[in-house]
């Protein structure tokens, strides 16, 4: 079975928790177990807040996840930065100090994923972070 999700939604806080839960209880669904369920939501929530703290040239972003019984594949889709801000420097990849509390959402997502990368969006502004996570336990 595959279950494919496609979420636009509001670039707010009130946003990351809805589709954390909309996708997890896809997963579970699939009957994936409550560790890896937890790091993909890990994983979401760092792309999310990243998305609604920094991309500030749209009002909405995307996700689209996809869940084929092995592996779970989700694109978090933003609508870029706002011109005072320069977009590498959004997804900038600079060590936090360890106690700091924001600069970490990176290294948090490629601990709990497979596989991760951010791209440019091809044809328009703002970026793509793509994770991967496979969902045997």
């Amino acid at each position: 079975m595959e279950v494919v999700l496609e979420m636009t939604l509001p670039r707010n806080a009130e946003s990351a928790p809805l589709v954390r839960h909309t996708l997890d209880a896809s997963l579970r669904g699939l009957g994936v177990g409550s560790e890896v369920r937890a790091d993909i939501a890990l994983a979401l929530g760092e792309a999310c807040a990243n998305v609604i703290q920094h991309a500030a040239a749209g009002r909405e972003y995307e996700v689209r996840a996809r869940m084929d019984g092995a592996r779970c594949v989700v694109d978090v889709i933003d609508g870029g930065a706002d011109e005072a801000v320069n977009p590498a420097a959004v997804w900038d990849d600079v060590q936090a100090p360890p106690l700091a509390e924001s600069g970490r959402g990176l290294t948090l997502m490629r601990a709990f994923t497979e596989e991760m990368h951010i791209a440019g969006r091809a044809h328009r502004n703002g970026s793509v972070v793509h994770f991967e996570k496979s969902l045997a336990s």
